[in-house]
């Protein structure tokens, strides 16, 4: 497959996720993004799950996928109806966020994505990456998806594929990601960072623009 070229000189390469991690949505707030879409799917990735704090400490809910073939790209990906998954995630959304201050303001927002059935993952996490991005009053935000497989990223872009991976990632080398806010379970567990970016919406509601905001003038490093 052919390397595709990015248009901008902003641009930054980001992998598909769901409800993605502090770190992707301060790169993906700031636009000239470019998710991609045509990099093979890869088990144990955020492309089908995310991590949040429940009062047993952090936990990953995954979307089970329908077992792909070989080298199958990540817009191909296919949601298995096993498991009663959306059932289980938003029970344990509700049971790890229902005594957050702005949980009942969000979760009506929330709670239809995890009514409707969903054939594939792409549509599935853009679906609701936009409506999170609405949540945090970010309206126009501006991204694309990549429209041909892209091995590497070149001299004018950023490529946080890699960067934005739970096996690679060490948030301890990011300072401005251990800034603390207010969390259900501070208490018990101290300070978690970088968990999904639904921590810092039901925890901090409005107040999570800004803290965004805040992150988004940092140049994290390229790994």
């Amino acid at each position: 497959m052919g390397t595709k070229k990015m248009k901008t000189l902003n641009s930054t390469i980001i992998p598909l996720t769901y409800l993605g991690n502090i770190l992707y949505y301060t790169h993906l707030i700031q636009g000239g993004c470019t998710i991609d879409i045509h990099s093979h799917y890869v088990k144990q990735t955020y492309t089908n799950r995310c991590t949040i704090i429940t009062a047993n400490g952090t936990q990953d809910l995954t979307i089970p996928i329908i077992k792909p073939k070989e080298k199958t790209p990540i817009k191909d990906i296919r949601i298995s109806t096993h498991d009663n998954w959306q059932q289980l995630h938003w029970r344990t959304i509700q049971s790890a966020y229902n005594s957050t201050p702005f949980f009942e303001y969000f979760c009506d927002d929330y709670a239809p994505f995890y009514e409707k059935k969903w054939d594939f993952l792409l549509d599935f996490n853009l679906n609701i990456q936009q409506k999170t991005l609405e949540l945090l009053n970010f309206h126009k935000i501006d991204f694309t998806l990549s429209e041909s497989y892209i091995e590497q990223a070149n001299f004018i872009t950023k490529d946080l594929r890699e960067m934005i991976n739970p096996k690679k990632f060490d948030v301890s080398l990011y300072n401005d990601l251990t800034t603390p806010y207010y969390q259900n379970f501070n208490q018990k567990f101290g300070f978690i960072p970088n968990l999904s970016i639904i921590d810092l919406l039901f925890n901090m509601g409005n107040e999570a623009r800004i803290y965004l905001k805040n992150l988004s003038v940092t140049d994290y490093k390229n790994n």
